[in-house]
């Protein structure tokens, strides 16, 4: 039976834009204007580039998803047109690394804004030690709970909008000189030559979470219309609102002054436009919002055990998919995913103690090694190309070019903010992906 397409374009730029505009713009800004040495008309450049790879990647992906009933997104992609042994090994990527990555990283982002709002001491402890506590109450909301953890998703989705669409309005006419930037913390203005390419790697964090939008290709109306208009449209009005609140933070407290004070440039910026008390409410809108982003990694990340135990692509997959009646929730999936980010906050720790990341983090590196895992199905849409599957060659050649261009772009990016640990890590990821590999291979042979 096939399924009912209902969703019209407006529902599939609405998911884009939802998904993409997360916690990232508010915790990365700084980082992005750090690494082009506050240059502002490069930070601007950087999130153009964004941009870029989302556009022509997530078009590329649309070939494929509109000839699929498969579920899934990119793993049922693999398995469709690559084969189930790789998209065990993209799996088992997801899994092990990508989603505990960026559910860690974010969970902990959430302990820095919650520090920052309550006057809590912000060591690197105390904001793991909040994050981790967040972490585990929205893995148990969303699996006690379905419906809770969607009415805060809800709240969260509207709720980050509005500190990010204030402070781009505000800039527009703020005339106010900067504020003052304290002697001891001041950050100069340089020259980074090429080094701007490692705001790649931030930037790529700050746009993730497009890829999932094409996982409703099956069920859109006139999809291969639709999709291509909504993967043009939804990127281009994140570019748009990530442009407007780059700029209007600029304007309100200048590069020098983010430079600075980091992620605390939100509390300036409150305060500045509501008085005394302005910082403490923009950083309520900003820690609901990135922890609407916690919940929403949670809940994917709780099925996800259960997904690939359902194709037989983990160890005792037979004990992972039982659903419980009650929660409508594998049990073992869930602690199964529970483990592994608790795993991956622990390593956070360790590489944010050790510095070994050089002010990046554990989550960049999953980002760009994901649109390396894009190049394979870019590559197959072009030899559907070739064979006359695809016969229109925008679809079939030009874009999954530009993504391909877009995916090298983020990888050199990524390797220049850490030109020592980022390769390791990629080998890491590609071990991973090998172990998953063989498992499968393993599994069917017997």
């Amino acid at each position: 039976m096939e399924k009912e397409k209902h969703y019209g374009l407006f529902t599939a730029v609405s998911m884009i834009v939802g998904i993409c505009i997360g916690s990232g713009i508010f915790f990365k800004a700084d980082d992005i204007l750090g690494a082009t040495g506050g240059n502002v008309v490069l930070g601007i450049l950087v999130f153009c580039i964004g941009a870029f790879s989302i556009i022509f990647g997530s078009i590329t992906l649309t070939e494929l998803a509109s000839r699929t009933e498969k579920t899934g997104g990119v793993v049922a992609y693999y398995e469709e047109f690559i084969s189930p042994k790789a998209a065990s090994a993209f799996g088992w990527f997801q899994l092990f690394i990508y989603f505990p990555t960026i559910v860690a990283i974010v969970s902990w982002v959430s302990g820095i804004y919650t520090c920052m709002l309550f006057g809590i001491p912000n060591t690197l402890e105390t904001q793991v030690l909040i994050g981790t506590l967040y972490l585990c109450f929205f893995f148990l909301l969303n699996y006690f709970s379905l419906k809770s953890g969607g009415y805060f998703q809800n709240i969260a989705t509207i709720m980050k909008l509005i500190p990010l669409i204030g402070i781009a309005i505000v800039g527009i006419f703020w005339r106010e000189p900067a504020p003052v930037v304290p002697a001891e913390l001041a950050v100069p203005i340089t020259n980074v030559g090429w080094g701007w390419l490692a705001a790649l790697a931030p930037m790529a964090f700050s746009y993730d979470g497009w890829i999932i939008a094409t996982s409703i290709t099956h069920e859109v109306k006139n999809p291969k219309r639709t999709m291509p208009l909504a993967l043009t449209i939804g990127p281009l009005l994140v570019l748009a609102i990530y442009l407007a609140y780059f700029t209007g933070l600029v304007s309100i407290v200048g590069p020098e002054y983010i430079l600075a004070m980091g992620d605390a440039t939100t509390t300036t910026v409150g305060t500045a436009l509501l008085g005394p008390r302005g910082g403490s409410i923009i950083l309520s809108f900003v820690l609901v919002a990135i922890l609407g982003v916690v919940n929403g990694v949670t809940l994917g990340i709780l099925r996800l055990p259960q997904a690939l135990a359902e194709k037989n692509m983990l160890p005792n997959s037979d004990a992972i998919k039982k659903i419980d009646a009650k929660s409508q929730l594998s049990p073992a999936s869930a602690k199964f995913a529970f483990a592994v980010s608790i795993f991956w906050m622990a390593a956070h720790y360790f590489t944010q103690k050790s510095g070994i990341l050089a002010g990046g983090d554990i989550s960049e590196i999953a980002i760009v090694f994901s649109y390396l895992c894009y190049v394979v199905l870019y590559l197959k849409v072009i030899r559907m190309k070739n064979e006359g599957t695809i016969t229109n060659p925008f679809l079939g050649w030009i874009a999954p070019v530009f993504g391909i261009m877009g995916s090298a772009i983020i990888l050199v990016g990524g390797i220049i903010s850490n030109p020592t640990y980022v390769p390791i890590f990629i080998v890491i990821c590609l071990l991973v992906c090998l172990i998953g590999y063989k498992y499968y291979e393993k599994k069917i042979a017997a």
